[in-house]
């Protein structure tokens, strides 16, 4: 008996430790998608200021300016997500098949991964989207 109750008390620790590290690697991941998001949102508001300087000439808000670009970083963040849960649902499925396992996907983690991954894309596209909104309409059309 006091064999077994080590067996199991090890086993449960490696798995909190692999349950800590697979969600460490997802924390960096989804700090690496947001940073990415960023990225791309600040590529778009510097290759678009004219456009955005035209719009605002033409009677846009800041709240215009700052819905388009906020929904456009919450697209990307869908779509990260839909591709991200594709690819999980695959990789546990092949992972299941070539180990004969029986797997469970939950439909909770699978929402709540991909509530994450709006959640991101809005967060991390808030700093591009006030930026793109906050741009003098003069300087923006001046801008090359």
């Amino acid at each position: 008996m006091r064999n077994l109750a080590a067996v199991m008390a090890t086993a449960e620790e490696t798995t909190r430790t692999i349950t800590l590290l697979l969600g460490n690697i997802a924390a960096i991941s989804l700090l690496v998608g947001g940073i990415g998001i960023m990225n791309i949102m600040l590529v778009s508001v510097t290759e678009r200021t004219r456009e955005i300087g035209i719009r605002k000439a033409l009677g846009a808000t800041y709240r215009n300016i700052l819905l388009q670009f906020l929904i456009e970083a919450v697209i990307i963040g869908v779509t990260g997500g839909l591709i991200g849960i594709a690819v999980g649902i695959g990789g546990v499925y092949v992972i299941s098949v070539l180990a004969e396992w029986n797997t469970v996907i939950s439909f909770a983690a699978i929402f709540m991964a991909f509530g994450f991954s709006v959640l991101v894309g809005l967060f991390f596209g808030i700093y591009p989207a006030r930026k793109a909104a906050l741009l003098d309409p003069i300087e923006a059309l001046r801008y090359e």
